[in-house]
């Protein structure tokens, strides 16, 4: 798929910085609020670039989390075309770099979509039940980080301290930890109502933890990532995406490293 204009957004919590590129190079750059008339603000200065064409641009940009939200929701609404990719493979893609700020990095990712515009994977929102599935699902993860951050200490200082300042420390922590286990157990909740009001994610979820040593959390996560086993359909792309699957460390003959596994993974998936 062939674009005339390929648009690198640098996506900020506050500001967006804009760059069009196409086969003369750099055209423009643009910066707004990361906000709807921000968004509304850009594209009407857009139509100003010599041949432009809405229905042939394509809007790259790195994953950010919620700071994407505004972009990619009024950006679907309008059906234009987005491809929304990692940033680490945009800086390799790079090669060496020295510098960085918002305007550049706009002008680097806008070039990174027009040098590989033969590999472009096109974004497709997923359905209002996984985004809350996943909303709920990082909720419950910060809560049993909080739990443990509460807890470990006084379980692990419990034989080395005197045991009345013990008790003490256990006391004053009691009521927060309850009421820590118990906001995850009503979000625990939520997410099994989800699933089980859901047709589609009720099968999945059966499939999946119907699997030795696959439980709920497990099964949650798997759905979410993989955008209901569409994203990701190929078994070895999941492990690699994981972060479990080995890699050789080797060249020549003098280099013999060990196999390993990658940093780069999804790490609250792999845990």
């Amino acid at each position: 798929m062939d674009f005339l204009h390929y648009i690198g957004i640098d996506i900020a919590k506050a500001t967006l910085d804009w760059a069009v590129y196409n086969r003369q190079g750099s055209l423009l750059h643009l910066h707004t609020p990361n906000t709807v008339a921000g968004i509304k603000l850009a594209l009407r200065q857009l139509k100003s670039v010599p041949g432009w064409d809405i229905t042939q641009v394509v809007f790259c940009m790195e994953h950010t989390g919620i700071y994407n939200a505004h972009l990619l929701e009024f950006l679907h609404k309008l059906r234009l075309p987005i491809w929304l990719e990692s940033s680490l493979q945009i800086k390799q893609a790079g090669g060496m770099q020295r510098g960085k700020n918002d305007t550049v990095d706009a002008y680097r990712i806008a070039e990174y979509a027009y040098r590989f515009r033969d590999q472009i994977r096109l974004w497709q929102p997923p359905r209002p039940v996984i985004q809350q599935l996943a909303f709920l699902s990082a909720a419950r993860q910060r809560l049993i980080q909080a739990y443990n951050l509460l807890a470990g200490p006084l379980a692990e200082q419990d034989s080395f301290i005197n045991p009345l300042l013990q008790k003490q420390l256990q006391r004053s922590s009691r009521k927060s930890l309850i009421a820590l286990k118990d906001e995850q157990k009503a979000i625990e909740q939520q997410i099994n109502k989800l699933i089980q009001n859901d047709g589609r994610l009720k099968e999945l979820f059966e499939w999946i933890v119907s699997v030795p040593g696959i439980g709920s959390t497990t099964a949650t996560e798997i759905i979410v990532v993989t955008n209901e086993m569409t994203t990701i359909t190929d078994p070895k792309q999941m492990a690699c995406h994981a972060g479990v699957a080995p890699f050789e460390y080797r060249s020549g003959t003098s280099i013999r490293g060990k196999t390993r596994v990658s940093h780069q993974a999804r790490k609250r998936l792999k845990a």
